[in-house]
């Protein structure tokens, strides 16, 4: 074991919130070094974000065009599954970091490789894969940018089947002949999207009575009835009690008899990763989320030098929303360093206000599902007076050039109090890039008499606006 190494701050993670938040106390003139026991990028580099959707890309273009007379004619195969993969690999980086390691290099952080675990206030040991054994002292801060792993049920079985997470689903090097998804999140309903396109025979298992729970109920029923329509056997209401593999997988549905499968996918959540971080050596409950305050401190930490960002924390388990208090954090990281005051009003720099109230989500499903902000459920039991305002995105101009028959669903959840839009959800094809707008909408507070005057450009889908503010004010 070497001496301890002194740095202002150590940082448990190198995926994107873990570097985010590195580069953002670096630029706040403190000294950071980042521990990765994986590959520098975290798991939206390498086995999420990225790479699941690089598999729903090249399907989604061929769908485009084929709902366009004139252009459907020349669309006459299947996607090349073997050309998506090879695609995906690359926006993967053939599950090599070298690109984001130059990166740390070049931003002036420190990278140490191995598994880092708490020792105690600003201590971190840090295993390496050669038996080595660095420990790190933080004089400032130590961040804990862990991420999360899939959750998988205590089932009879499991371990033995050989079951998938969602790493093997967006990683698996040949499409499965039969596919069994278990879920009903984003997860479960992206991976039936792209391995069905790919050729894969899916069949997606749903506890619940629908997909998508935590969004209006229309964008789940929606994504249902696509999913189905594409060929997907979409079952609700069914539960695995266990599994086998003979070959082939087999699930055992209870009532609902027996599933055969070459491959079953889990994406039935996930859990805070931190059962191994040596929390219990600063009076935490390992495998737990740690609770932080907005400014990223860990709440139930005396001395004011643990922070938590990103999923781990359990505000708002999403890439965009890590990164973004990732940059929140570091940056009170080095105001607190240098004495500078901090601004804890809503929405000051120094608070992630933005995970309570504005945090936009899309999933890549064909139709395309994107909110942000509150579901009208979600307002109410808040106790706000509300109202939701519903248009069809076909009946605007540019959704109906955008594909012959484009059928979609638009709300936008109003204050009635306040005439502020709260919420909004967009269900259609394309409607992933109307959600920024949503999302400025919602986390600026734009009174609605002011968005009447933001008009939107013709023929452009963003024309469901207009609609929305029309059909509100009648």
């Amino acid at each position: 074991m070497s001496g301890s190494e002194e740095f202002d701050v150590v940082v448990l993670g190198a995926g994107p919130t873990g570097e985010n938040l590195a580069d953002r106390a670096r630029a706040g003139g403190l000294s950071v070094a980042v521990v990765e026991r994986e590959l520098v990028g975290g798991e939206c580099s390498y086995w999420a974000c990225m790479p699941s959707k690089a598999m729903l890309r090249p399907p989604s273009a061929l769908r485009d065009a084929q709902r366009l007379r004139g252009a459907r004619g020349a669309v006459t195969g299947a996607p090349d599954a073997v050309a998506v993969l090879r695609r995906r690999d690359a926006f993967a980086s053939h599950w090599q970091d070298h690109g984001q390691v130059a990166w740390l290099d070049s931003a002036g952080i420190t990278l140490v490789r191995g598994h880092g675990r708490l020792d105690g206030a600003r201590r971190v040991v840090v295993d390496g894969a050669d038996g080595t054994r660095r420990v790190l002292t933080a004089r400032h801060a130590v961040a804990v940018c862990t991420g999360t792993r899939a959750a998988l049920p205590d089932l009879p079985g499991l371990e033995r089947a050989g079951v998938w997470t969602s790493r093997e689903a967006t990683s698996a090097a040949e499409v499965p002949a039969r596919l069994a998804v278990v879920g009903g999140g984003a997860v479960a309903a992206e991976m039936a999207t792209a391995w069905s396109a790919l050729g894969s025979r899916v069949t997606l298992l749903v506890r619940g009575s629908g997909l998508l729970p935590r969004m209006e109920p229309f964008a789940g029923e929606l994504t249902a009835a696509a999913l189905r329509g594409s060929g997907v056997d979409l079952r609700t209401g069914v539960s695995v009690h266990g599994l086998s593999r003979d070959g082939e997988v087999v699930l055992d549905l209870g009532e609902h008899g027996e599933l055969r499968a070459t491959e079953v996918l889990f994406a039935t959540g996930r859990r805070a990763a931190t059962a191994d971080l040596g929390l219990e050596s600063v009076g935490l409950e390992p495998g737990g989320w740690i609770e932080v305050d907005d400014t990223g401190l860990a709440v139930a930490v005396d001395g004011g030098w643990l922070y938590a960002a990103g999923d781990v924390n359990g505000r708002s388990l999403l890439t965009h929303q890590g990164k973004y208090q990732a940059r929140v954090f570091g940056t009170v990281i080095a105001d607190r360093a240098a004495g500078r005051e901090l601004d804890l009003a809503p929405w000051g720099r120094s608070v992630a206000t933005a995970d309570r109230a504005g945090a936009p989500q899309v999933v890549f499903t064909d139709p395309e599902a994107a909110s942000v902000g509150l579901t009208l459920a979600d307002a109410t039991a808040r106790g706000l007076r509300v109202r939701a305002v519903d248009y069809e995105i076909g009946d605007v101009a540019g959704a109906s050039l955008h594909a012959d028959g484009y059928r979609g669903r638009a709300r936008a959840v109003i204050d009635l109090d306040r005439e502020t839009v709260v919420g909004a959800t967009f269900v259609g094809a394309g409607v992933a890039e109307l959600l920024h707008s949503a999302t400025v909408a919602v986390t600026a507070e734009v009174p609605i008499g002011r968005l009447w005057h933001a008009v939107p450009a013709y023929p452009a889908i963003s024309e469901v606006w207009l609609r929305l503010l029309e059909t509100y004010r009648g």
